[in-house]
């Protein structure tokens, strides 16, 4: 028997690889997170487009064409393909280019922070007597009296 799932809408059983529900006609692919990946065997450049035929069961071509479109419409085709290959995982379940840059800067920000937490000094440690480093204990810009 082929492998199903419920329609979000009806919840009827319908088939895992279905584009539409046959029972009450709606699109059930855009609702499917598992179908929005860019490492198809169509792709060319970075597998946007092959990542959205195939997500919303639209032809490939037709998206590739409508990105070039929106790119003479203020320059919206690179803007929303750049947006999708930052939002768009290469593969299902992993996680997007986006979410990996994240991680990677919390981990840097989390390092950065156990490197600058310097250990109080010893309570004998020598202190300087000015307080502002200056030398002269005077307030940086203003005039010496």
């Amino acid at each position: 028997m082929p492998e199903t799932r419920k329609c979000p809408y009806c919840a009827e059983e319908i088939r895992a690889e279905a584009v539409r529900c046959p029972h009450c006609r709606s699109r059930v692919a855009t609702t499917d997170h598992d179908r929005w990946y860019r490492n198809h065997p169509e792709r060319r450049v970075a597998g946007v487009a092959a990542a959205v035929a195939h997500a919303l069961a639209l032809p490939i071509m037709g998206v590739r064409l409508g990105f070039v479109v929106l790119t003479f419409v203020h320059l919206l085709g690179p803007i929303v393909y750049g947006a999708l290959w930052l939002l768009v995982p290469f593969a299902p379940g992993d996680p997007s280019p986006l979410e990996r840059a994240l991680a990677a800067g919390q981990d840097w920000f989390a390092g950065l922070r156990v490197h600058c937490r310097a250990a109080p000094p010893p309570p004998d440690a020598p202190r300087s007597a000015k307080p502002n480093g200056l030398g002269t204990g005077a307030v940086p810009g203003s005039p010496l009296v």
